[in-house]
């Protein structure tokens, strides 16, 4: 398929895990991606696995810096010529265990990167590309956000805020910029081994589908929002977890 053939797209903390999946299924339907991260020898491998720098380009920096933010879509146009995509994928968690008991800096750290910076983003790409020649995002979730999640509930209360960003914008932003998110439940990365490492066979137990997700099962549903076939498509924030939020939670 070619569905981005021509076009340009942003995600944010793609260097591996969920961000590099929805990279990997842009660059195959014909996408050029400009992923960041924090390490530059991560960035540097997934560019070379995403097929080089005729396909991908990285930056390095911190999602919630907004001198890297300009850096970033300074360099994509220059590079690609286009700015037509953006995937908000960075997000923190650096706390485990009940809200009642969490350090306040911490939760305002959440909050900063996992909706303010994702709010700067949407401002900055709509400013520079978008608000001329239109285009499509898409902001990364979590399941947590609809559904009561322990020991991880900020987390889950951050991305609740972020679904109504989504809605929000795709207000302001029609009809020229789609806006939609995806939750996700339990995907296979290093950033959410702590809810599955030594007991996958347990966990998945829960999941109608009996398994847990990876990376592609959200990379296929981001490529499809960010397509023309979801062309009447906006404010949606879609499920993808398996079955288990129909599952009675014990």
């Amino acid at each position: 398929m070619s569905r981005f053939t021509g076009e340009t797209a942003i995600l944010t903390g793609a260097s591996r895990g969920i961000g590099l999946g929805i990279a990997e299924r842009l660059v195959a339907e014909g996408a050029r991606v400009v992923i960041t991260g924090r390490n530059p020898e991560s960035l540097e491998e997934a560019v070379a696995h995403l097929g080089g720098p005729a396909h991908a380009l990285g930056v390095p920096g911190r999602a919630d810096d907004p001198d890297h933010q300009d850096d970033v879509i300074r360099r994509t146009l220059e590079t690609f010529g286009s700015l037509d995509l953006l995937v908000n994928n960075t997000g923190i968690n650096p706390t485990y265990g009940p809200v009642v008991q969490m350090d306040l800096g911490a939760a305002r750290k959440i909050v900063e990167v996992n909706c303010i910076a994702a709010l700067s983003w949407v401002q900055k790409v709509h400013a520079a590309s978008m608000k001329e020649y239109g285009g499509a995002i898409v902001n990364v979730s979590s399941l947590s956000s609809v559904r009561a999640a322990p020991n991880i509930g900020f987390y889950g209360a951050s991305k609740a805020m972020l679904n109504s960003l989504t809605e929000l914008l795709a207000v302001e932003l029609g009809p020229g910029t789609r806006v939609n998110g995806v939750a996700p439940a339990v995907v296979k990365t290093r950033f959410a081994a702590a809810l599955y490492e030594g007991r996958e066979d347990e966990a998945r137990q829960a999941y109608p589908l009996k398994r847990l997700g990876e990376p592609e099962d959200v990379g296929s549903v981001v490529a499809f929002l960010l397509s023309d076939e979801a062309g009447w498509l906006t404010g949606q924030t879609v499920i993808i977890d398996g079955g288990v939020s129909l599952t009675v939670a014990e």
